[in-house]
């Protein structure tokens, strides 16, 4: 399949990038710095430019969304981000739809977060009050995502990852569209993963999946 991977060099975007490429599939990476990505066609632009996002997702067969701001949380709500938009989220994959319906491109796979939209309720609360504190704007502009995206009406899944770490590959994560989750952290490779099996799973179509670390097989004790 040829499949666009808007915010590709974030965490989650550069490990969907590698998951694609290794399953066989023809890559166009758009962001800041899409060049400098290995075995794809990257294209370094603005996800909120409608021109280029047009250009880009004529003749593709799929899109992955993974948008996000990189800088810190406290900097952002502090200050605002001084590279990127604080809507990009929302304005980007708005972006990114309105091409897909003009040019006929049905499946489209977003990362938002865990805890917004279908599954606001599941948060734990010290969970809810970072979200209410720390990242209120982050997260109203990822319930616009969200909203935007199950409004669509393209062949949508939605992605929630629960809070990202950097750790290596440590298998396939747990997913779950009920919104239950085995954990609160999740690696960035297993999201990649995620984002790249959604492309293909008919099974994910108009569902919200969640995204966590499996938890822990118990170990035996002998007695």
């Amino acid at each position: 399949m040829k499949v666009l991977v808007v915010g590709a060099t974030g965490g989650s975007g550069r490990a969907a990038v590698a998951e694609l490429v290794a399953r066989g599939h023809d890559v166009t990476a758009l962001s800041r710095h899409a060049s400098t990505l290995p075995d794809v066609r990257g294209v370094d632009g603005d996800a909120t430019d409608a021109a280029l996002v047009d250009a880009l997702v004529q003749g593709q067969d799929a899109v992955v969304v993974a948008l996000g701001i990189s800088e810190s949380a406290v900097r952002v709500r502090l200050r605002g981000p001084s590279g990127t938009p604080l809507d990009i989220r929302s304005r980007g994959t708005r972006t990114v739809l309105a091409a897909m319906r003009r040019h006929g491109v049905r499946r489209v796979v977003v990362q938002t977060s865990y805890g917004t939209g279908p599954s606001s309720q599941g948060l734990p609360l010290a969970t809810r009050l970072m979200f209410g504190l720390l990242l209120r704007p982050q997260i109203a502009d990822t319930e616009r995502q969200g909203a935007e995206l199950r409004a669509s009406g393209l062949d949508w899944v939605e992605v929630q990852p629960v809070n990202l770490t950097d750790e290596p590959w440590s298998g396939p994560p747990a997913t779950a569209t009920d919104g239950q989750v085995a954990s609160m952290r999740v690696s960035r490779a297993q999201v990649g993963w995620v984002l790249a099996q959604a492309v293909q799973d008919q099974d994910l179509v108009r569902r919200t999946v969640a995204v966590s670390a499996a938890a822990p097989v118990p170990t035996a004790v002998s007695g």
